[in-house]
């Protein structure tokens, strides 16, 4: 069930922990094999995508290290979500803080944010047009392709069903950004307890052309991998994506995309914070876990 990436990922955006099925008793496992009864794979998969949406409508605000890695770059940003927008500052690159330059840069940054409200609206609405394309493409996912229940594998938390998808042949996209969903295939894992997608693991099965393959083109081959957890009270967050995909823009300029993305040490903000107050935080506070880094680089 290949999830578009949410607001949190695509603004800014580990790993969700997954219980080893060897530590789970032989007895149980093999009954966990079998399915449960009366389940509707569609449905669930139906049931979890409202679910997300409706939870996506009372989200409390967070505070949270998001870690990139490409094949070019290494950065850690600490994120703060507010009313007016994500608000972000460069923590790390290559996993070393900054030098006093490059944070002395940061800082200059976040005062030309904070003097220019411009900038942060048109972010900001970036990020709703972000999150609406994301919604709209969620709500294909129980129609766009065929799922069947696998078994039922241990997850963070308690059970999950692992269900497997591939194309619904009768599924017609809406629009060019909707055909990716032809090319793909996979398996997705969604928790018994609160019908919540924990880890999507797709990959495409034949090339994807966009605009009659005049706009481009993803290559047969790429995969993702998406993984997300209740981070506390219920609230789900995505907690790490790995990309990997080729194909050409245009039919001429080769694309490549490796990326891995991790989010941790989340924690609730004010829902009624401003950027210019989440800047002010960003400014004069450390990032979420420094005191974790510092504690073992004491260590022996």
């Amino acid at each position: 069930m290949p999830l578009p990436l949410p607001r949190s990922l695509m603004s800014t955006r580990t790993v969700v922990g997954l219980i080893l099925l060897a530590l789970a008793p032989a007895g149980v496992l093999s009954a966990q094999t079998e399915q449960p009864a009366a389940i509707d794979p569609t449905a669930l998969v139906r049931r979890a995508t409202q679910h997300r949406l409706d939870a996506d409508q009372n989200h409390r605000p967070l505070r949270f290290l998001l870690r990139k890695t490409g094949e070019q770059h290494d950065t850690t940003k600490d994120i703060i979500e507010t009313k007016d927008g994500d608000v972000a500052r460069l923590v790390a690159i290559n996993g070393s803080p900054l030098s006093a330059q490059a944070n002395q840069a940061e800082l200059d940054r976040l005062n030309t944010l904070a003097n220019h409200p411009e900038i942060q609206e048109h972010r900001h609405m970036r990020e709703q047009k972000d999150a609406d394309r994301v919604n709209r493409m969620m709500r294909l996912l129980p129609d766009a392709f065929l799922y069947r229940f696998e078994d039922m594998v241990p997850c963070t938390g308690g059970q999950c069903y692992r269900l497997s998808f591939s194309l619904n042949p009768r599924f017609a996209p809406p629009d060019e950004e909707a055909n990716i969903f032809r090319g793909m295939a996979g398996e997705v894992w969604i928790d018994q307890a609160q019908e919540r997608l924990t880890r999507l693991d797709a990959h495409l099965i034949s090339d994807v052309d966009f605009g009659w393959g005049v706009l481009g083109r993803l290559d047969k081959g790429g995969t993702i991998l998406l993984e997300q957890a209740d981070i506390g009270g219920h609230d789900w967050a995505i907690t790490g994506m790995k990309v990997n995909l080729t194909g050409k823009a245009l039919m001429v300029k080769s694309l490549r995309f490796q990326i891995t993305e991790e989010t941790s040490h989340f924690s609730p903000v004010p829902p009624d914070l401003d950027y210019r107050k989440a800047i002010q935080l960003l400014e004069n506070s450390e990032p979420p876990g420094a005191s974790d880094s510092a504690g073992k680089s004491q260590q022996p």
